[in-house]
């Protein structure tokens, strides 16, 4: 069966582009056709300056909000990254497999370093490295697919590239993972700013509509939105960013084509009354379900237990089996086993 991994960093609220782009498929699609494993990546929102407590409760908010999306824990693996050895034992093996120039290059990286530079500062070096975390993540598992949107192809591509000079250089290892996409809404962007994701590490913005906003607070933030000179409503994403990001999140919602969609109107106001309606109705059963949740935190707990364990369990073998291909000594109570 195919093994997906995939993931959601605690450093924000979880976002509209989220679910769209993400979430809403893998409780329709990729937990019932593969194996899979979703994880909050809590390693990675330490890349950062953070506050403690904000992470923690981000990270368990993060996870109710997967399970009030529709993953079935049943149907797939649920857990937090940092319950799971695996992900830091398999890290810095691949450190030794990885270039510095192969980190200088992620984009992200560059971008975030270049900021701080003009700010008189620095970044943290767990930000140059977690692209190899992110791929100790991916191959811990044998992961077949990692369905990311476009900002995080790059670092797949690096996870394909490890596994390989690893498998090359001490023996094959690790399955060579490949990318999968979503189609319409696989990027959301900003509603103020339709040249930017709508992410959830921005933490204010009339443009970012977030998964726990109330309705009234959602249908504000769509009213409002960024449109483009002329009045006729039309699909044409570099022409008319702001109408195209409207029509896509509209198209997502409801199941429609944003081509199709952009000629049922003839105004921008009525083409944001329905995208607004349209997000109100796709957030409500995950909010009530959130509310739920929340309501029973023994639940939650016990998911994300039953799911590390379940994770370590398919990790361990693998990771043991990159530490002796790598050439270190296995422990004195696996030596009979591992030799």
């Amino acid at each position: 069966m195919t093994r997906v991994f995939s993931g959601v960093k605690p450093t924000g609220h979880l976002t509209l582009g989220n679910y769209l782009g993400a979430m809403q498929r893998w409780a329709a699609v990729d937990q019932h056709r593969a194996d899979a494993l979703f994880c909050v990546v809590d390693l990675h929102a330490l890349t950062v300056d953070h506050d403690p407590a904000r992470v923690r409760r981000l990270s368990r908010q993060a996870a109710t909000l997967l399970l009030a999306t529709g993953l079935d824990p049943e149907l797939c693996t649920v857990f937090v990254q940092s319950h799971v050895d695996e992900h830091a034992r398999l890290s810095y093996v691949l450190e030794c497999v990885a270039t510095d120039g192969e980190m200088r290059r992620m984009i992200q990286y560059k971008e975030k370093a270049a900021r701080e530079r003009e700010r008189g500062g620095s970044v943290r070096l767990s930000l140059l490295t977690y692209p190899v975390l992110m791929a100790a993540d991916i191959l811990a598992y044998r992961t077949d697919e990692v369905p990311v949107g476009d900002d995080q192809t790059q670092h797949v591509e690096l996870a394909r590239d490890i596994a390989v000079r690893f498998n090359q250089r001490y023996g094959h290892t690790f399955v060579v993972p490949r990318v999968t996409r979503p189609g319409v809404a696989a990027r959301v962007m900003n509603l103020q700013d339709p040249a930017s994701k709508m992410g959830k590490s921005d933490d204010v913005g009339p443009g970012i509509v977030y998964l726990l906003d109330e309705p009234d607070v959602v249908r504000k933030k769509v009213m409002r939105a960024v449109t483009d000179s002329g009045a006729e409503v039309v699909y044409d994403r570099e022409a008319r960013p702001g109408v195209a990001n409207l029509l896509e999140i509209l198209a997502a919602c409801s199941g429609g084509n944003p081509e199709e969609l952009s000629g049922v109107y003839e105004s921008y106001g009525a083409l944001k009354k329905d995208t607004a309606d349209a997000v109100v109705e796709v957030l409500r059963p995950v909010q009530e379900r959130h509310k739920e949740l929340c309501a029973d935190p023994g639940y939650v707990e016990g998911v994300l237990r039953d799911g590390a364990e379940k994770a370590r369990a398919m990790a361990r073998p693998t990771v043991d089996a990159a530490y002796r291909a790598i050439g270190l000594l296995p422990a004195a109570a696996d030596i009979g086993v591992s030799l």
